[in-house]
């Protein structure tokens, strides 16, 4: 039996309103991490991206070539300035998670609230879908009632949510990594359940399985020169491995009290493990530490070349990790370029949606509409 006219001209209206490429948009962008598999599919067309850390935006734009930066605060973002972009199918966007974080102390602070300007821009420009990233200690925080009350405002704006903690570690990552991401279908798109990507890895890629081919150097130096140690053995590698130069690849220059720290230390120890003439007084337990070498890494921050703030220190070569090793870590590209100072690159590093995970999330974003 054939369908209902009227159901035939909604089919067709739908997918008339629903031409590819589709059109993405990525604000609170940062470097491009949770661009980088939207940029990498034909599927869609990034047009804008806005962030107000003026280093991060250049990084994006040597990065993405194509789409038009705006370096602002989000606030000051309006509606006629949007409009000139035409529409948007889908909006991107990870807020500053640090006063979310379980890794600091949990208070709401004004970057709390910078969702509430997500959910502007949101409502200016009503996207078929949007993907909201944070941490996941935003579902706790506030007794759960947070993390409800946005989700209450997205679906207010005519939104049908979805939501998923996932692990960077089990789409490919060299790196334990939770995050929560928020998918929104408008209703009259929703005809189905949005699918959250399945893992793609069950054997998880280690610090060895990243980080091989990288030269040793010792703390201070810099091994750009001194070129790669073997041709990509593996995955990750012929994923990251872009051409034959390196770069990035110089460790921090530390004092001597913590180079022998660093150097005393076995693989996966920490602080605790240290003789106590040598022992720092002051840190958590993950501070001072090495990471494993055939596992994966911790999760990457902003803080992986500074043994006294994080596990960090590299299990072979015993020191600070390099510019290189968070970005490998992290599973950018070895030509994705970063601008600024060496603290600004870390920051855009340690803040961004790792690649790999942005492929996994464009992909099942590309399933949805393609069976609508």
């Amino acid at each position: 039996m054939s369908a209902p006219i009227e159901n035939k001209n909604s089919l067709a209206q739908k997918h008339a309103r629903t031409q590819r490429p589709l059109k993405v948009a990525d604000i609170f962008c940062g470097a491009g991490g949770l661009s980088y598999g939207f940029a990498k599919n034909d599927f869609f067309k990034i047009i804008l991206a806005n962030d107000i850390d003026k280093d991060a935006l250049n990084s994006y734009a040597q990065n993405h070539k194509d789409t038009k930066t705006i370096c602002k605060d989000i606030a000051q973002l309006c509606q006629n300035e949007l409009a000139k972009y035409g529409k948007i199918d889908i909006l991107l966007g990870g807020p500053p998670c640090q006063s979310y974080s379980t890794l600091g102390k949990r208070k709401m602070d004004k970057r709390a609230h910078l969702f509430t300007e997500y959910l502007r821009i949101l409502g200016i420009l009503q996207p078929k879908a949007f993907i909201f990233e944070n941490v996941v200690g935003l579902i706790s925080m506030q007794k759960r009632e947070l993390f409800k009350q946005i989700c209450k405002e997205f679906e207010n704006l005519g939104y049908k949510i979805f939501y998923q903690i996932l692990n960077a570690v089990h789409f490919g990552v060299p790196q334990i990594r939770e995050r929560v991401f928020v998918v929104g279908i408008l209703r009259e798109f929703c005809d189905k359940d949005f699918a959250f990507p399945n893992p793609t890895h069950k054997d998880f890629t280690t610090l060895e399985n990243a980080l091989c081919d990288l030269p040793p150097i010792k703390s201070g130096e810099n091994g750009d020169k001194k070129g790669f140690l073997c041709e990509p053995n593996n995955e990750f590698l012929r994923f990251v491995r872009k051409g034959e130069n390196l770069s990035e690849h110089c460790s921090p220059k530390n004092n001597p009290n913590l180079i022998k720290i660093m150097q005393t230390l076995k693989d996966g120890q920490c602080k605790d493990d240290l003789p106590q003439e040598i022992r720092p007084k002051s840190g958590y337990t993950n501070t001072y530490a090495k990471m494993w070498w055939h596992q994966p890494a911790p999760t990457i921050t902003r803080n992986f070349s500074t043994p006294s703030s994080s596990r960090c220190i590299h299990p072979r070569d015993s020191r600070a990790l390099s510019i290189r090793e968070g970005a490998r870590l992290q599973s950018f590209p070895d030509d994705f370029v970063f601008v600024g100072s060496e603290s600004a690159k870390r920051l855009q590093i340690g803040n961004a949606v790792p690649p790999l995970v942005s492929i996994a999330l464009a992909k099942a974003v590309q399933e949805y509409f393609t069976r609508i």
